[in-house]
């Protein structure tokens, strides 16, 4: 039934794509044009003084300008108050008076403020030899906190990676690493630790989904993401509860990330991977008028299995995926803000029968190599926000529902006939929070809830467990003294879990975390040092293990937590040198398995713990970076398995990153690439009885970029990919099974080009 829908896809993304072409600059909605008129119309904006950073971030949506800020410039600095109706100008100049910074608005939508520049006058002119500081991004996304342990990989940063999986998007942080090559059986692991001992949220809404160790937990397309944070190990208490080893933050794209003012337009997006003879097509079509904004995206993706640098063709690695977004709000002239969302993915490709692997040893005969797979995963989010908020009262309440659904076959011992089952998590959660400005930052405190179910469908053991949990959280971010910041706050949280065999335990627990940074020599070096103890009540099972006949015996043990990082970084003309130490210590980290006398309560611990380092140089054009990661996993005392560490954790060892990238403004070309380095890992656990461990071996992928958007045609892009241009057969770090003995990993594509088209109109 999809296949009428998958070919009108193609045919609307290559007309969008084709046919757009020949659209003069001026005539797409939301250009410089349409950004220009937006700059220099008169709009209500509603700011309290508050610190200089989030008065520019509150500028930044109510104006509809990106906001980029000199680094170190709002330290210590209070805004002024802004009320009434203002040209983004005269708003802007209102917000910075007295504080001695100066701004410029330039034609393409952005304000640029830095302590060297001179209040821009009425005319737009500034005084002659002023010198632009070093930028920082000031989005007008929520997503970045400033947290000690905080990674956020921006909407520049995605539009740059250009990235069709999860692997794609964390390409360049080797703390981060995504095993398997297949996006329904990736798994994140943050310092070596699964995402499932993260609290993973999409827009808000959480995402409970532990379904079957054989596949990944959150398929995502990165052609609906906005941007993502990661908190690794510290995170804050309103990431939400669970927040074990950290956090991971998925904000999706609206309507007004692409039209400053009332408007529409869209994108066509179109890429050909010659490797697999893969085809990507996506839709992107948004408006805005009179405060209502809608937002649709649609992607269909088909192609082939892909070849391995070795030239053998990776079974059960075809694509055939259907995914979108559409998204509606209203903000009333209050500053009200109202916003739907809904958002769905499906992958219905033929896949490995254990869908993370091709080979395993304990494969039984009557099992086929590949076979059918259905995955299905969903989030609803109705969101609320005051976009004016006034003295104390900025709240936010989100209230979500998510699912993931996987269903395959079952083939047991001949004669008896294979059947379908299929397990399902799910979440009903939402918050209710307000941020409390200050004089020296803000204090954000909340309630929050989720109620989770874990189901298997099954014919012979179908099972359900149930948790439900509320929280009480506050979480005060200030600068109380000059060159100083500081984050802490807690939770209390109170946990309902019900077994497969109806039991019920009712726990609770405090979580708290406190972190800081101190500018050691102001501008230059900077110190920083967070430790958190968190509590997470008891995880739902994995569904396809799941057992109604269970012994819980006295109930599983809640799974608590302890997070330590310190690390300086300097900054100086451009140049950054950065380094940091971490640990994570999970306790009780529960591991369930079908056996109905311990696998209820089975659990284990992990220790994550090592070192990153970095250095980096800036220039007007472009960019290079270089990071270090050093990661040691333990479970229960000895080194990190990848079968012991389902849903735990996984051997990383050390991964060294390179990346470039160069932008030629007059030809608008940009040049790029970067390069993953593994080294060879030979931290293994002693053999077992049915289990032989073996190193890791090392790779060295380089993956090389040419995008071009023409000068008169900035509505356009071209660009081609060549990833893996060396040709390596090898598997990424993370992937299952390349310890073990006997077992086949999913390799990686071999080289591979991949051609994308995009037009705005």
């Amino acid at each position: 039934m999809r296949a009428p829908i998958r070919h009108a896809a193609c045919l609307l993304a290559t007309t969008a794509i084709v046919g757009l072409a020949g659209l003069s600059p001026a005539a797409a909605q939301g250009g410089p044009a349409a950004r220009v008129a937006g700059v220099n119309a008169a709009r209500s904006f509603n700011i309290p003084a508050q610190p200089l950073a989030s008065a520019l971030n509150a500028f930044g949506r109510q104006s509809g300008l990106q906001v980029t800020l000199a680094a170190a410039t709002s330290r210590g600095v209070t805004s002024r108050a802004v009320n009434g109706t203002y040209t983004a100008q005269q708003a802007l100049a209102q917000l910075l008076a007295g504080t001695g910074i100066g701004f410029r608005i330039t034609g393409e939508g952005t304000a640029v403020v830095g302590q060297a520049m001179p209040v821009q006058s009425e005319g737009g002119g500034a005084a002659e030899g002023t010198e632009m500081l070093d930028a920082i991004a000031v989005s007008t996304t929520n997503i970045g906190r400033g947290g000690v342990s905080e990674t956020v990989i921006t909407p520049q940063d995605l539009e740059r990676l250009n990235a069709t999986d999860l692997a794609g998007v964390f390409r360049e942080q080797p703390g981060i690493e995504v095993g398997s090559s297949i996006p329904m059986s990736q798994k994140v692991y943050v310092h070596g630790i699964e995402e499932t001992n993260l609290a993973v949220t999409i827009d808000g809404s959480r995402q409970n989904n532990k379904v079957f160790h054989h596949s990944g937990t959150n398929l995502i397309d990165p052609g609906v993401l906005k941007a993502v944070r990661v908190d690794a190990g510290v995170a804050p208490a309103d990431a939400g509860p669970g927040a074990l080893a950290g956090s991971i933050a998925y904000e999706t794209k609206d309507a007004r990330d692409f039209l400053d003012a009332d408007g529409w337009g869209g994108i066509g997006k179109y890429s050909f991977n010659f490797n697999g003879d893969t085809s990507i097509a996506n839709v992107t079509g948004y408006a805005r008028k009179g405060g209502f904004e809608t937002l649709g995206y649609f992607n269909y993706g088909k192609g082939d299995e892909f070849e391995a640098g070795n030239g053998d063709i990776v079974l059960g690695t075809s694509t055939d995926v259907v995914n979108g977004i559409g998204k509606i709000s209203y903000q009333a002239p209050s500053g009200d803000r109202f916003a739907l969302s809904y958002e769905r993915i499906q992958d219905e490709a033929p896949r490995p029968y254990r869908a993370n692997g091709t080979k395993f040893p304990l494969n039984r005969p009557w099992e086929p190599a590949v076979a059918d797979y259905a995955l299905d995963r969903q989030n609803v989010v109705f969101t609320y926000t005051d976009d004016t908020p006034e003295g104390w009262w900025n709240p936010k309440a989100v209230l979500a529902y998510s699912s993931s659904e996987i269903g395959k076959p079952v083939f047991l011992r001949p004669p008896t006939l294979p059947y379908w089952t299929s397990g399902k998590t799910d979440s009903f959660n939402g918050k209710f929070e307000n941020k409390f400005a200050l004089s020296t930052g803000d204090i954000v405190a909340g309630v929050d809830f989720y109620d989770d179910t874990a189901e298997l469908d099954d014919m012979y053991d179908a099972a359900t467990e149930k948790a439900t949990n509320v929280g009480l959280y506050a979480q005060a971010r200030l600068e109380p003294w000059e060159r100083t910041r500081l984050s802490f706050g807690g939770r209390a949280d109170q946990q309902w879990f019900t077994g497969t065999d109806d039991t019920e335990w009712d726990n609770a627990g405090l979580s708290g975390n406190v972190s800081g940074e101190y500018d050691l020599i102001a501008d230059l070096l900077t110190a920083k040092a967070g430790y958190s103890h968190v509590w997470a009540g008891i995880p739902l099972a994995e569904n396809f293990v799941m057992n109604p006949a269970w012994d819980y015996a006295d109930g599983p043990e809640p799974v608590i937590a302890d997070n330590y990082i310190v690390g300086l970084k300097a900054t100086y003309n451009g140049f950054t040198l950065e380094g940091s130490v971490f640990r994570s210590d999970i306790d009780n980290a529960r591991v369930a398995i079908y056996n109905a006398a311990v696998g209820a309560i089975r659990a284990r611990d992990i220790v994550s713990q090592g070192f990153e380092i970095g250095a980096g140089y800036s220039w007007e054009n472009g960019f290079v970076r270089v990071k270090y990661a050093d990661i040691d996993v333990d479970i229960d005392g000895k080194p990190a398995d990848s079968e012991t560490g389902n849903y735990l954790a996984t051997p990383v060892g050390q991964i060294i990153t390179v990346v470039a990238a160069h932008t030629f403004t007059q030809w608008g070309l940009t040049i790029g690439g970067n390069m993953e380095i593994a080294l060879e890992m030979d931290d293994v656990p002693a053999p077992l009885v049915d289990v032989v461990y073996q190193p890791i071996d090392g790779y060295t992928v380089v993956n090389l970029y040419a995008e071009y958007r023409p000068v008169s045609l900035p509505h356009l892009m071209l660009r081609l990919d060549v990833n893996n241009i060396f040709d390596e057969t090898y598997a990424s770090r993370g992937t299952y099974g390349q310890d073990i003995e006997g077992v086949e990993p999913l390799l990686e594509p071999g080289r591979s080009f991949i051609l994308t088209a995009s037009a705005k109109f």
